[in-house]
C-alpha cells in the first residue's frame, strides 16, 4: 500500500468510524481531547528574537517578533496486542485484521520468570484529534507554532505494514539490531534496559507488558518520523518555513526530540520520555496508548522577507 493509500483509506473509512458506540471506560476521543490542556507538556517559552524586512513604497525597515518553541501533540500512537482492537474506539477498524495481519497476543503469561517468550504489539500513529483545541489553548500563551499532525488521518498501521512490522524484515540484519549498546531503550550498566529500538517490528522479549508496549510504540514513533524508511507509513513531518522550525526525528530518551504523554490505562498530565517515571500499570488485555509530543518553534511574519533568527533553538 502507498503512503497516498493511507489517505484515501482514511478518508472512506473515517466518517462511519466517527459514529461508533463506544464502551463504557474505553479511550475516546472525548477522553483524549482534554489531555492537550497540559502547560508541562506544551512548555511553552520565548526562545529567542526573528528579524523580517518589511518594505513599502515609501521605504524598507526591519521589524522584529518574538521566537517561540513549544510542544505539540502531533499523534496519539496506540500498542496493543488483539489485532484490529485499538484501544481508541472511534479509529479501531482502521486497523483490522487483513489478509496478512491477522492474529496478536503474545506467546508469554507475563510471569516474572517467564523471559524466553516474545511479547507481540500492534501498533498504530494516528493524528491527534485534539490538535484544534491545542492550538486554541497555546494560542492563550501568544503567538503559536502549528505541527504535523492532522487530526484522525493515520501515518502508520502496522496491520499494512507486516512484512517488516511481523517478519522483522529487513531490519532484523541491521547492525542497528545485531550489536548490544546501540540504539537501546534504557540502560544495561543502570538495569533499567526495556529494549531495543530495532529491530523495528512488533515483537520484544519482554516480562513487562507496559514496557513490551512503550518500546514498541517508540519503534513507531522512530518510523514516522524519519524519511525512507522501509516501512509503510505516512512521515509525521512537516516543511521548514522563513520563520518556522518543524520537529526533526525522533531519538529515544532525548527529550528534546519529542516526549510521551499516557492516555491508557490511565491519563497523565505530565510528559516525559522512556524509560519514563511513572509506574508500569498493566493494562487489561495489553492495550496502551500514549500522545506524542514533538518540539517547534516559530515567529509571527512581520515583514516580506525573512533575515535571521537569534536564541536557543
Amino acid at each position: 500500500m502507498t503512503l497516498l493509500s493511507l489517505h484515501q483509506f482514511a478518508k472512506r473509512t473515517l466518517p462511519a468510524l466517527l459514529l461508533t458506540s463506544t464502551p463504557a471506560f474505553a479511550l475516546t476521543t472525548a477522553t483524549i481531547v482534554p489531555s492537550v490542556f497540559s502547560p508541562t507538556c506544551m512548555d511553552y517559552r520565548v526562545v529567542g528574537v526573528c528579524y523580517w524586512l518589511m518594505c513599502t513604497s515609501f521605504g524598507c525597515d526591519v521589524k522584529t517578533s518574538s521566537k517561540v518553541g513549544h510542544y505539540v501533540p502531533d499523534a496519539v500512537v496506540s500498542s496493543y496486542s488483539s489485532t484490529g482492537m485499538n484501544p481508541w474506539v472511534e479509529v479501531s477498524s482502521l486497523s483490522s485484521p487483513n489478509a496478512s495481519a491477522m492474529g496478536g497476543g503474545s506467546g508469554t503469561t507475563a510471569d516474572s520468570h517467564e523471559n524466553n517468550l516474545s511479547v507481540f504489539k500492534n501498533v498504530d500513529v494516528i493524528g491527534h484529534p485534539g490538535i484544534a483545541a491545542f492550538n486554541s489553548f497555546a494560542s492563550g500563551s501568544g503567538y503559536a507554532c502549528s505541527g504535523a499532525g492532522t487530526p484522525y488521518v493515520p501515518n502508520m498501521l502496522s496491520t499494512l505494514d507486516s512484512l517488516a512490522w511481523r517478519n522483522g524484515v529487513p531490519e532484523s540484519v541491521f547492525p542497528q539490531a545485531l550489536i548490544p549498546g546501540m540504539r537501546e531503550i534504557g540502560n544495561r550498566t543502570m538495569l533499567n534496559l526495556w529494549g531495543s529500538v530495532y529491530p523495528r517490528s512488533g515483537f520484544l522479549h519482554q516480562t513487562d507488558d507496559y514496557k513490551a508496549a512503550a518500546v514498541m510504540a517508540q519503534r513507531a514513533g522512530d518510523i514516522v518520523t524519519r524519511l525512507g524508511q522501509v516501512h509503510v507509513y505516512q512521515p509525521l513531518l512537516a516543511i521548514p518555513q522563513p520563520g518556522y522550525w518543524p520537529a526533526g526525528e525522533l531519538k529515544e530518551m532525548q527529550i528534546r526530540t519529542g516526549k510521551w504523554q499516557q492516555l491508557t490505562p490511565i491519563t497523565s498530565p505530565i510528559c516525559g520520555v522512556f524509560p519514563d517515571f511513572t509506574p508500569s500499570v498493566q493494562a487489561l488485555g495489553g492495550a496502551y496508548a500514549w500522545a506524542l509530543w514533538r518540539p517547534y518553534s516559530c515567529c509571527k511574519r512581520e515583514g516580506q522577507t525573512f533575515l535571521g533568527s537569534t536564541g536557543i533553538y
